[in-house]
C-alpha cells in the first residue's frame, strides 16, 4: 500500500485528489495539508511514501516545503502537482528533490502512474516537460566532477525522458549491453543508484541550467 499526503491550498483540488485516491488500488490517503508549513509538519508526523505538492501556496511555498521535507526525510517521494508550466519552476522543483512534475490538467491514469513511479524511485514527467528538459540536457556540459562523455550525456538525456535501456539502444543504434555499461558509468560518475537520482544530480550540478552550490 502506497501512503499519500496531499499538500494544496485549494479545497476543491484536495476534494478531487481525494476522490481519485480513494478509488485507486494499492493507494491510501493518509493526510491533507492546506499550505507548505502544514505539509512539512504532516510529512514528519505521518511519514507518507509519496507527497503530492502544490507550488504556489500562502506562507511557505511548495519549493521550500520540498526542501524541508527532503532534508529530514530523504526517502519520501514528492510529486509536484501545479498549474504552472514554467521551465524555471520545473528545474527548481526537481533540484529541490521532486521525483515528478505534473500539471493539474493531467488525467487520472497519468497522476496514478506518477505516484507509483515516484514510489519506485523513477522519474515520470509529461512528454512536453520531458522534451524541454532533454533539450537543456543535450546542450549542457558537466561543470565539475568527473566529466561525462558525449555518449553518456546522450544516454542521460534519454534517461531523463523515461526511456528504458532497450529503447535507448534502439534510438542510439547500439547494443543493449553497451547501454547498460553507459548507465553504470553514469551512475558511478554521478555517485547515484537510480535513474531518478541521476537526473536530480544532473540538475543540481548544472547539467540542466545554472549550477546550484552543494
Amino acid at each position: 500500500m502506497i501512503r499519500v499526503l496531499i499538500v494544496d491550498d485549494h479545497p476543491v483540488v484536495r476534494d478531487g485528489l481525494r476522490a481519485i485516491l480513494e478509488t485507486a488500488p494499492n493507494l491510501a490517503l493518509v493526510g491533507e495539508a492546506a499550505d507548505g508549513a502544514e505539509g512539512v509538519r504532516l510529512a514528519c508526523e505521518l511519514s507518507p511514501d509519496v507527497v503530492l505538492m502544490d507550488l504556489r501556496m500562502p506562507g511557505l511555498g511548495g519549493i521550500e516545503a520540498i526542501e524541508q521535507i527532503k532534508a529530514s526525510q530523504a526517502d519520501v517521494a514528492i510529486v509536484i502537482l501545479t498549474t504552472y508550466d514554467d521551465d524555471e519552476l520545473i528545474l527548481r522543483g526537481l533540484r529541490a528533490g521532486a521525483r515528478g512534475y505534473l500539471l493539474k490538467d493531467a488525467g487520472r491514469d497519468v497522476l496514478l502512474d506518477a505516484i507509483r513511479a515516484a514510489h519506485s524511485g523513477e522519474l515520470l514527467l509529461p512528454d512536453s516537460i520531458a522534451t524541454r528538459l532533454v533539450a537543456h540536457l543535450e546542450e549542457a556540459k558537466p561543470t565539475r566532477g568527473e566529466d561525462l562523455s558525449r555518449r553518456e550525456l546522450e544516454v542521460l538525456a534519454l534517461i531523463a525522458q523515461g526511456a528504458p535501456n532497450k529503447q535507448i539502444a534502439r534510438q542510439l543504434r547500439i547494443a543493449e549491453r553497451t547501454v547498460k555499461a553507459h548507465v553504470t558509468s553514469v551512475f558511478r560518475k554521478l555517485a547515484v543508484d537510480t535513474r531518478a537520482q541521476a537526473v536530480a544530480v544532473a540538475l543540481r550540478r548544472g547539467l540542466l541550467g545554472p549550477a546550484k552550490p552543494e
